[in-house]
């Protein structure tokens, strides 16, 4: 990512993208520098119109996934039909009593009839 920022940093600056600002960036940045990705960068955004693809992503907002999800959801019918088959679906026994000694003790009972 050092690379990308450092390049959208050339370009706010309006300074032009090639290998030796870009190097020289990263460089007063303390990052080490690799040749192969600093060419592939300068040759990637060769044809790039960095503006116009930043405020293409700024157009995105930034919860897209999240309300995309949330329209699929709404979609599939009302929300009451939601919560009907939450409740029908759970068939997990309730285990929240508040009188668990008394559970303790029938429980031990119960296994000392097994083995006993």
């Amino acid at each position: 990512m050092e690379y990308v920022y450092a390049a959208l940093i050339l370009n706010e600056s309006g300074e032009e993208i090639n290998e030796d600002n870009l190097t020289d960036v990263l460089d007063a940045a303390g990052v080490d520098v690799e040749e192969s990705r600093v060419k592939a960068l300068v040759a990637a955004l060769e044809d790039v119109d960095i503006d116009e693809a930043v405020s293409e992503a700024a157009a995105v907002p930034a919860g897209g996934a999240a309300a995309g999800g949330a329209a699929a959801g709404d979609a599939g019918g009302d929300e009451g039909d939601e919560e009907e088959e939450a409740e029908e679906t759970s068939d997990v026994p309730d285990t929240t009593d508040e009188d668990d000694d008394e559970d303790d003790d029938a429980g031990g009972e119960g296994l000392g009839e097994l083995f006993g």
